[in-house]
């Protein structure tokens, strides 16, 4: 089951996607993240998958893609999350004992079709392709037995980066919460659908071209651990989502760097979940 959030002219409306539709079920449930804590049991599921048969739907081309959870309350993400990043950093050159994690705030988040801006402020606009897990229900104190059965699904996550902020302090949001920066969607996959969250192959494209590919089956904070770890320290709720890293072959690490710049495209495709496609503008004067 694919959940998402889209505009149609001013108005808000998330739902169920069936064969290129939006199927709007935002008049029987108070908020997105009502409906994936719903859709996070097989008898949710059910119930939601019965509402869908007689709701009325619009086709995703009359539609503007929203971030499946578009006013997320926690949008946490983990950084030096893969070795090969690691390995091309020159910030770090070791694996973090704990997981990294910093915020953005949702205001920093477009969906898949709409454009990213590029910041008036900064030339070194750089992507961080990444696949987000949303979570299905309320959870403090986690245990590594149980995390992953906290997940309602997965999506694709484009982390843009202000690469000169990030490097103004040791504290990385404020390179990663610039306006309309980043991505997420085009929707969230059902953890139901995804037989191994680990057996998922990640692919960052720019202009068409593969900048990075990777296997989820080497984030070395593994899904459980950054559960654990993430509701240790606060308490997890429906909707939230957790970018959960991202692998090597960022852009300012290429010669010359591959910056972000206006015309460009960049996709995030995770398989089995699908893919997230943005193109960039200069922020608006």
């Amino acid at each position: 089951m694919k959940i998402a959030s889209a505009l149609r002219g001013t108005d808000s409306l998330f739902g169920v996607v069936i064969n290129g539709a939006l199927v709007d079920l935002s008049a029987l449930f108070a908020s997105p993240q009502a409906l994936v804590a719903e859709v996070h049991s097989e008898e949710g599921r059910a119930r939601v998958q019965a509402m869908a048969d007689s709701a009325s739907a619009v086709e995703l081309s009359e539609l503007t893609l929203l971030p499946p959870v578009p006013l997320a309350r926690r949008i946490l993400c983990v950084g030096t999350n893969y070795a090969d990043h690691i390995a091309e950093s020159d910030r770090v050159n070791e694996a973090p004992p704990h997981p990294v994690i910093f915020t953005r705030f949702p205001s920093s988040l477009v969906g898949h079709g709409e454009h990213l801006e590029r910041s008036r402020a900064s030339t070194s606009y750089d992507y961080e392709g990444e696949l987000a897990i949303i979570i299905g229900q309320s959870t403090r104190y986690a245990s590594r037995e149980n995390a992953l059965a906290v997940i309602a699904g997965y999506a694709c996550f484009m982390d843009g980066t202000m690469r000169d902020f990030q490097r103004h302090t040791s504290q990385f949001v404020p390179g990663k919460s610039f306006d309309r920066s980043g991505a997420c969607g085009p929707w969230m996959v059902t953890a139901d659908e995804i037989e191994d969250p680990y057996a998922l192959t990640l692919t960052t494209r720019v202009d068409g071209n593969v900048v990075q590919q990777a296997s989820t089956s080497l984030l070395i904070h593994d899904l459980q651990a950054i559960v654990e770890y993430c509701s240790t320290f606060t308490t997890l709720e429906p909707g939230d989502i957790i970018a959960t890293g991202t692998p090597g072959g960022v852009g300012y690490v290429k010669d010359p760097p591959l910056w972000l710049e206006p015309g460009r495209e960049v996709s995030v495709d995770v398989s089995g979940v699908g893919t997230l496609v943005n193109t960039v503008i200069d922020e608006p004067a």
